[in-house]
């Protein structure tokens, strides 16, 4: 994959691997598509969107939403984890990203686990899909990162700026995740309005900081691979996005905010 010469001054020369070459234009594609057919109404199942924008089969497999999204996060985070354990001793960027990817994935297991509120279940094949894309976006963001050590430096280091950039992803994502815990009490299943936080502005501003937090682990790396798919998903959040703020808009009418966007404040 051939980079323009200004951007190797933020970047590790692409590594001399077809197997990340191709997960780079796979991934991006694949999730870009992703992002367009939500926008076009043809949803990944699971949460709100669960049976919507798809002919219901009767023999569909479905999963609750409390084992669906473990299985989608456990399996990266044990790469991570994985990782760490199995190459301890390489240089200050790969420990950063491997710990970085860990911890996020980390903290959405115990999410899973001890923060969100279930109201329904997911489809097997949405679990396999989206554990799959996590699973092997995070081996190859490692892969890339180990096969970069013995390149030069980029001109222009952005680990540390990464750092503070996932850190700010990952509280936020939590905050807001944690606002749409406590809008249901014990046993209620209803859908409501949020609000508090970035929710007066955005619909989804936890999309917003799971970008963020993408974004970081990108500047940590610095790796063509990690900014493919970062770049991805910011595509698919932003279909997502707006196909949330439609459906929210479809669900309550003119009890919804029509000043609050789909994930950039003011924006979009």
């Amino acid at each position: 994959m051939a980079i323009p010469s200004v951007l190797l001054n933020f970047l590790f020369p692409p590594p001399p691997s077809l197997f990340v070459t191709t997960m780079s234009v796979v991934g991006l594609a694949s999730l870009s598509n992703a992002g367009y057919m939500e926008i076009k109404g043809k949803h990944m199942q699971y949460s709100k969107f669960l049976n919507v924008g798809v002919a219901k089969k009767e023999d569909d497999t479905k999963l609750s939403s409390r084992n669906g999204m473990l299985l989608s996060y456990t399996p990266a985070f044990l790469v991570g984890l994985a990782s760490l354990l199995a190459f301890p001793d390489q240089d200050l960027r790969f420990m950063f990203l491997a710990s970085a990817l860990t911890v996020h994935f980390l903290k959405r297991v115990l999410e899973v686990l001890f923060l969100h509120k279930y109201s329904g279940s997911m489809a097997l094949e949405s679990v396999i899909i989206i554990s799959l894309s996590y699973t092997f976006s995070t081996a190859t963001m490692i892969y890339a990162q180990y096969l970069s050590k013995d390149f030069p430096e980029p001109l222009v280091d952005l680990k540390y700026v990464g750092i503070g950039i996932f850190v700010v992803g990952i509280i936020g994502n939590f905050y807001h995740h944690n606002i749409l815990a406590n809008l249901r009490k014990n046993g209620e299943k209803e859908y409501k309005i949020p609000k508090g936080g970035l929710f007066d502005l955005v619909i989804c501003p936890h999309y917003l900081f799971e970008i963020l937090g993408y974004v970081g682990i990108s500047c940590i790396s610095q790796t063509s691979y990690a900014f493919a798919f970062t770049l991805g998903t910011i595509l698919y959040l932003t279909g997502r996005s707006y196909a949330t703020r439609e459906w929210y808009l479809s669900k309550f009418g003119d009890k919804f905010p029509k000043d609050v966007k789909a994930f950039i404040p003011y924006i979009f």
